[in-house]
């Protein structure tokens, strides 16, 4: 699913054996951008609303930030890194 091929930044080599596997680098990017996601979101609509702002209101807003911006960011790394190329999922990923 990686990108990276089609737009020619990849040589088809395997990433070193110490890197990040692409579900662990997906999971700790949307974790992280699930707590950036909901805070701006929480602003924008306290920008928006101004006085007017309810507490349900501005949780429905951090909500659908969060949900938005962490799968965005997931399948941006998803498409478009490294480690996420077929050749390293099939090599470092499926380990159990």
């Amino acid at each position: 699913m990686a990108l990276r091929r089609l737009f020619g930044f990849s040589d088809g080599e395997l990433m070193r054996s110490d890197a990040k596997p692409c579900t662990r680098l997906m999971r700790h990017t949307a974790g992280l951008f699930t707590v950036g996601g909901g805070l701006a979101f929480w602003i924008l609509c306290r920008m928006h609303y101004g006085p007017r702002i309810t507490v349900p209101r501005s949780l429905r807003w951090a909500a659908c930030g969060a949900v938005s911006v962490s799968s965005g960011t997931a399948l941006l790394v998803r498409l478009f890194s490294p480690a996420c190329e077929p050749q390293n999922i099939a090599a470092y990923d499926n380990k159990k």
